[in-house]
């Protein structure tokens, strides 16, 4: 992706976020300027990959297959911290985030408004391929039967529960807008945690075609 497409995305984003009255933390709005001698004070921040998350999934083409996230709060496994996390996503209207289960980590996927968020969801067979058989979930503590991969439609207020080895993918429905995500989860782990049916790049490498408005989290040692 180019930095100056990351650029305007984030610059959308937080748009967005203002408009939806969903307020980021002071330092989501720092310039790379103001983040220069943190590296201790917010180690935190750093370590558990806080704050924006831009990605493609290396496909090239972000508004057919992408997604934007802004990681409030995370633990970590290994430290024993905190054992929770928090994240605040955008899906456009059929920009897909490719099918994928956790191994780990149990998540409620949360429509916080705008549009409807379409899921897609199979059970994994043991070898880690899509199971067709028909599959009970939890939609705000009230549990659904549905047929797999049948698109689900989460309405703004509505939320699913997605235990490990879960496959989902999800996106948002055309013609509704684009869709408030929140999620609620243990730890989430990029990198170790997840599994995409199909080979993928979580993170994107970034043509330096412009200078950062903010840091994404894969920003952080190289500039810090």
């Amino acid at each position: 992706m180019k930095r100056s497409e990351v650029n305007s995305i984030i610059i959308e984003a937080k748009n967005f976020f203002a408009a939806h009255q969903f307020m980021l933390p002071e330092w989501a709005h720092w310039s790379p300027a103001k983040w220069k001698g943190t590296s201790v004070m917010c180690s935190g921040i750093i370590e558990n990959k806080l704050g924006w998350d831009i990605t493609d999934f290396g496909s090239g083409d972000f508004y057919k297959n992408g997604l934007t996230l802004f990681t409030i709060r995370n633990g970590n496994w290994h430290k024993k911290d905190k054992i929770y996390c928090e994240k605040i996503m955008i899906a456009e209207e059929e920009q897909v985030t490719p099918m994928h289960f956790h191994w780990n980590k149990t998540e409620d996927i949360i429509n916080r408004g705008g549009g409807i968020l379409v899921m897609e969801l199979f059970t994994s067979t043991p070898d880690d391929e899509l199971s067709y058989d028909p599959l009970t979930v939890s939609i705000d503590g009230v549990l659904i039967n549905v047929n797999a991969g049948e698109p689900l439609l989460l309405n703004p207020g509505q939320s699913i529960c997605l235990t490990p080895r879960l496959y989902h993918r999800f996106y948002g429905e055309k013609g509704r807008g684009k869709v408030l995500i929140g999620e609620v989860s243990m730890v989430n782990d990029d990198d170790c945690d997840n599994r995409f049916y199909d080979k993928v790049g979580r993170f994107p490498e970034i043509d330096e075609d412009a200078e950062p408005v903010h840091l994404l989290v894969t920003d952080y040692l190289k500039y810090l």
